[in-house]
């Protein structure tokens, strides 16, 4: 799904919504995977000015759960780690979005590369 202008934040939530619906994902890890999405295609969006997220439905024996990989051409971020530190932002906000998004999943991974861009991956189990 492509994300390029404000306006494609509620159909890509809904859309994230529906995969964790489809799988029978509880309501309370349904809130916590779209609030985990939200940030992250929300810094998307503000630092790289949009991208692309795949949304997929996965499975590891007879444990399902959403992945959602973000994708952007961004300037890239040049310290990863400082850059999960709760309270670090460059973009002058509370500085909760990426730490704040991996403390909802199951599994948080980030990549980037300055000048090229960032790739984060993250996944919540049904049951997680």
């Amino acid at each position: 799904m492509s994300i390029s202008r404000e306006q494609d934040l509620v159909p890509f939530r809904n859309r994230v919504k529906e995969a964790a619906v489809k799988i029978g994902m509880g309501i309370v890890n349904q809130t916590k995977l779209i609030t985990a999405a939200s940030e992250l295609v929300r810094n998307m969006f503000r630092y790289a000015g949009g991208g692309e997220v795949l949304i997929e439905v996965v499975s590891k024996g007879r444990e399902s759960g959403v992945r959602l990989t973000f994708t952007d051409k961004g300037p890239g971020i040049a310290d990863l780690s400082l850059a999960m530190q709760d309270g670090y932002s460059t973009g002058k906000s509370l500085g909760l979005g990426l730490p704040g998004a991996k403390r909802l999943v199951n599994e948080f991974d980030l990549k980037s590369t300055v000048g090229q861009g960032t790739t984060v991956t993250i996944l919540k189990w049904k049951n997680g």
